[in-house]
């Protein structure tokens, strides 16, 4: 009896003592949101668990040994894993089947909704969009999406249009807001610095087409929402790039992440010598980001982005000098070292606090602060920038009889200055002071929205937002000689409503239709360009927007498809043209219609996770704009029914891309753009033309916390001659700013889990 006695005691503990309690979080590996309602299972005994909204996850092991399966079968691939060594709590990254709509959560309109239960034209790439290219620049991806296209006039120099909105935009991004990580970004001047950015720390993009004003205040081009990287384990990694044209890309980071907290330190520099004459770059960035949980009713999120960036001006080329030598900068721009160096540094602060099930706050706080050097053909410009604002939001969750309804009221404000100075180029070197202005730009807006479900699976939205804006211009080298050395120009209060319906036709259809109404007053830029003049007649753009559209999923989630039209009546349209000296300068030009329609499709010929060919998926996009100018007199010109300059009708995107279980993928991509007008009087086109880009490489995890990416990839591999950033209504018939012909590249990025 004693022996059978500890023999059954000894029975009893043993496996007790094998049994293993493992907790974690699973998230989607593209956006890297949590992932609720996934299974985590014991392959060996079937015991299985589910995780909650949070991602979170508690699964008791009959063994440590054994293999767990984590699958979510309707939306993403299952994987079957072993417990890793480290205590530390366990992130598992689920890749997604195919993009489910149904499934994709969006941040437009600050619904937090599933993308197929959203009003409104979104643009989406995730992090695995953006990895299709070498991320040395954001332009590639973004142009991936229909409506939008991304331009570089000169290395580093962006132009953003969405929906033709680029046509105020001589330099720089205007008339589209962007936020980064819920805060805005933008200059003093009013244009925005995404050149600042480096490409490869920004993890998701969301663009929303045409004016937002419900949420975003002013604006009628469209609103861009970026969110930098964000690690779900602690880690160290390392990279390396080198191309054509001296391209040379280093990055260095480090990484700690626990349940409740994450932090991010990253440093990249990217230098190229240039495919033209004076057109070398230098850029260096430093990321810290963070975010911490310390409960479940708040999170922390903050970023310090430093940005140091120069690069040289190769100016524009006539025709005749393009066809003869592309790769040829303007004379005068070599002459004047016409280059641009800016130091910057964004900070953004985020607080959401969920006070109970029905109330919720999200507060931003961010400051934005440059120092700009820019030697140009016709001046000399010293710039000290700072911007502070911030931005609320508070919402409420309610029954409205027997239909479930959100209330947000917000609101978003800015403060921002600028000392400009401007002399003489003296071959790169500042001469006489021309002139020094001191210039306050005061804007903010309030706004409201609600949301109802309605029977039948119709959701209905009502929005809008009450805009102001104020500059103040003091001219303080004129002060002891004109007593009108101060100027104020106050836009009046702008009043931008937005109305959405969404039908849910089943799981995986939904049709869409809107109507919106913005403003987007011009900018201190525009107001002051750089001729000294100070333009204070200039009016606001005044557009309604109406779009139509259906997205969904077939044959299982293999097809997706997301079909937009929209008609875009826009008043008081501001344009550029270029003076005698060179110097762009703006006015409003009587109206333009802008209707349009915007395809996204893909099919997932193979999507197998199991197999050695895991995925195929061919996707292609495709943009047809009819835009057109109306009431459009200048002078004695008549430019009424002209196309919208700076616009192509026809814009088609295809991709094609190839994983295997081994680790080896293929992206390949090919892009084809219509004719361009490049002046309002459509005498000069730029040509029609097609490109071809790949990249290859193999992506691995060995050693279970090491982890390798070796790539190489083409651009151009056409090598045509074409330019990519034009410039409109240029004097001197300089539209031409050459693209870069056939270029290689290849690289490395390893990565060390703890």
């Amino acid at each position: 009896m004693k022996y059978l006695f500890f023999f059954l005691l000894l029975v009893s503990i043993f496996p007790a003592q094998a049994q293993l309690t493992v907790e974690g979080r699973v998230l989607d590996a593209r956006s890297q949101q949590p992932l609720e309602g996934a299974v985590v299972g014991d392959a060996r005994t079937g015991s299985q668990t589910f995780t909650d909204a949070s991602g979170q996850f508690r699964l008791v092991l009959a063994s440590r040994f054994d293999t767990v399966v984590v699958q979510r079968p309707t939306s993403h691939r299952m994987q079957k894993l072993l417990v890793p060594q480290s205590r530390k709590q366990w992130v598992i990254m689920l890749e997604p089947l195919a993009v489910a709509l149904q499934e994709v959560v969006v941040r437009g309109f600050e619904t937090r909704r599933p993308l197929q239960k959203t009003a409104g034209a979104i643009g989406l790439l995730s992090t695995r969009d953006l990895e299709r290219f070498p991320q040395t620049t954001l332009v590639p991806a973004l142009n991936t999406l229909p409506g939008v296209r991304m331009e570089e006039r000169a290395t580093a120099s962006y132009r953003l249009s969405i929906r033709g909105s680029s046509l105020r935009a001589p330099y720089g991004v205007r008339n589209v807001k962007i936020y980064l990580n819920e805060v805005p970004l933008v200059e003093a001047n009013g244009t925005i610095p995404l050149n600042m950015l480096d490409a490869a720390t920004i993890g998701n993009v969301e663009v929303i087409k045409g004016p937002a004003g419900s949420v975003y205040g002013a604006g009628t081009g469209g609103t861009v929402l970026l969110e930098t990287v964000r690690p779900t384990e602690s880690s160290v990694m390392a990279g390396g790039l080198v191309g054509s044209y001296g391209l040379r890309r280093g990055f260095v980071g480090a990484s700690v992440a626990s349940e409740k907290s994450n932090l991010l330190l990253r440093f990249d520099r990217q230098t190229l010598d240039g495919y033209r004459e004076q057109s070398a770059m230098d850029r260096k960035t430093l990321l810290l980001s963070g975010q911490f949980y310390p409960n479940q009713k708040q999170y922390f999120s903050f970023h310090a982005l430093y940005s140091d960036l120069f690069y040289e001006l190769p100016g524009a080329l006539t025709r005749e000098q393009f066809d003869q030598n592309p790769r040829a900068a303007r004379q005068l721009n070599k002459d004047q070292n016409a280059s641009l160096n800016v130091e910057g540094l964004n900070l953004g602060f985020v607080h959401n606090y969920q006070f109970n099930e029905r109330w919720s706050n999200t507060t931003s706080f961010f400051g934005v602060f440059s120092f700009l050097n820019h030697p140009f053909v016709t001046d000399y410009e010293r710039n000290t920038n700072q911007s502070f604002g911030g931005r609320t939001r508070t919402t409420y969750r309610t029954m409205v009889g027997n239909f479930p309804a959100r209330f947000t009221l917000g609101a978003e404000a800015h403060r921002r200055f600028i000392n400009a100075r401007q002399y003489v180029n003296n071959a790169g070197t500042p001469g006489k002071l021309n002139y020094d202005d001191e210039v306050t730009v005061k804007e903010g807006f309030v706004f409201g929205q609600a949301e109802v479900d309605l029977p039948l699976d119709f959701l209905l939205s009502l929005g809008a937002s009450v805009n102001s804006l104020r500059y103040d211009i003091a001219r303080v080298s004129e002060a002891a000689t004109n007593p009108n050395y101060q100027l104020t120009r106050k836009i009046d209060a702008q009043f931008s409503p937005r109305i959405g319906l969404v039908k849910v036709i089943s799981p995986t259809l939904s049709a869409h239709a809107s109507v919106s109404a913005g403003f987007s007053p011009p900018t201190e830029a525009e107001v002051r360009p750089s001729d000294a003049s100070i333009n204070f007649g200039l009016q606001p753009e005044r557009g309604t927007n109406y779009e139509v559209g259906v997205r969904g999923n077939l044959l299982n989630q293999r097809f997706t498809f997301d079909v937009v039209a929209f008609h875009f009546k826009l008043k008081e349209t501001i344009v550029s043209r270029t003076t005698l000296g060179g110097v762009a300068v703006f006015a409003n030009a009587g109206a333009t219609r802008q209707q349009g329609v915007e395809v996204a499709a893909g099919y997932a010929f193979v999507q197998a996770p199991e197999e050695a060919l895991s995925l195929v998926r061919l996707w292609s996009t495709y943009t047809y704009n009819h835009f057109r100018f109306r009431n459009y007199q200048q002078n004695e010109n008549d430019f009424s029914g002209n196309r919208l300059t700076g616009t192509a009708p026809h814009v088609a995107v295809m991709g094609l891309d190839v994983e295997t279980n081994p680790g080896f993928y293929l992206n390949a991509t090919a892009n084809y753009s219509d004719e361009i007008p490049l002046n309002d009087a459509n005498t000069v086109y730029a040509p029609n033309y097609f490109i071809l880009g790949a990249r290859a490489g193999f992506r691995r995890t060995f050693l279970e916390q090491w982890s390798v990416d070796l790539y190489g990839g083409v651009d151009n591999a056409t090598d045509r001659d074409y330019s990519l950033g034009n410039d409109l209504n240029a004097f001197g018939n300089r539209y031409f700013q050459a693209a870069p012909g056939r270029n290689f590249y290849g690289g490395v990025q390893l990565k060390k889990s703890f």
